[in-house]
């Protein structure tokens, strides 16, 4: 009897003391309170972190812009504003060049497993540490990076070649991704993103730098643009997983490490789960009739990845680290074959 009681409170005290190091991670996300993806993650993934080291650890996602504007939080995880960030780093790009070269290759990979595999084990978790060390003076530690979707592109008219490029008046983000369309023929138009549904409506472009299909098709945007390339040829955007420096050295090497597996996992499992929204979504289109879904050949999109490799090389000239970052991701994408040369 006296052996059970010893048993019973040793085990109670040792679950006090777990209880007692439990770390709430604050975590802001570049999501909105609404998105797929954050309900996808709360509902399914959330949960999964507290199982995998115990109980020790729990995140708590912040919506978009809730704490600090997004393109201010790598200076507010370093400050401990916020124990940490999920964030598309194409915001960043105005601190560091090497982020929009990591945040968004424009017409680079095929598909979001293939740039997860890159941040993954290609060494792009290393480049993005780099950027992240330039702009922080390495008070934050990457845990992990890459896409979880490919944008498809919207239109008013059939673009179903890489020629039809030429001539076509594309909404495009001012930078790496308007140089490309310019590079392959197309006239890039700038306009914000909520002016784009009347900006096709109106014939004012004939195709929008938009959102993934299933956002798209949530917006209306295939009413006025019955064409859609899917799956996209263009914009792919990368998310990075970042903690406070001091945050992550307070942790064990256990529970760092089933924090980096948790988010692969996550972002694998969620770039299926979009794909299958996406793919639900195109099959329906399709089986109605009203929306011709055009998917470009292999040949048309390697012929748009040369054309747009040529403004990466440029753009990669703006900093020391662009150029690394670059130089990474090519070679990543000759060792998997979407480069020859």
């Amino acid at each position: 009897m006296a052996l059970t009681k010893t048993v019973l409170l040793t085990a109670s005290v040792s679950a006090l003391a777990s209880l007692a190091h439990a770390e709430t991670l604050n975590i802001q996300t570049s999501f909105n309170a609404g998105d797929f993806s954050t309900q996808y993650l709360t509902e399914t993934w959330l949960p999964k972190i507290k199982d995998m080291t115990d109980g020790r650890i729990e995140i708590v996602l912040m919506p978009n812009g809730s704490v600090v504007p997004a393109k201010e939080t790598p200076e507010a995880v370093a400050a401990g504003v916020l124990d940490g960030d999920f964030t598309s780093v194409n915001y960043f790009a105005g601190s560091e060049p090497a982020y929009a070269i990591m945040g968004d290759l424009i017409a680079g990979y095929d598909t979001p497993e293939q740039m997860l595999d890159f941040c993954r084990v290609g060494g792009g978790e290393a480049q993005m540490q780099q950027a992240a060390d330039s702009v922080t003076g390495g008070e934050i530690h990457v845990i992990g990076c890459g896409p979880y979707s490919r944008e498809s592109l919207p239109a008013r008219v059939p673009i179903r070649t890489f020629d039809d490029l030429a001539g076509k008046k594309i909404r495009s983000p001012e930078g790496l991704a308007a140089a490309v369309f310019e590079a392959a023929g197309a006239s890039p138009v700038s306009i914000p993103f909520s002016e784009v549904f009347g900006a096709l409506e109106k014939g004012i472009v004939d195709a929008a730098d938009a959102s993934a299909y299933v956002n798209n098709d949530a917006t209306g945007l295939h009413d006025v643009a019955p064409y859609p390339i899917y799956p996209g040829i263009h914009s792919m955007a990368s998310m990075q997983f970042t903690l406070n420096n001091e945050t992550w050295n307070a942790l064990s090497e256990e529970d760092q490490q089933a924090l980096r597996t948790w988010w692969y996992d996550a972002m694998y499992a969620m770039a299926a789960a979009v794909a299958a929204e996406d793919q639900k979504l195109v099959e329906r289109d399709k089986a109605a009739g009203k929306i011709e879904v055009i998917d470009w050949s292999q040949e048309d999109r390697n012929e748009l990845r040369e054309v747009a490799r040529e403004q990466w090389e440029i753009y990669a000239q703006k900093s020391s680290l662009a150029q690394e970052a670059l130089d990474a991701n090519i070679a990543y994408m000759k060792e998997i074959g979407l480069l020859q040369n």
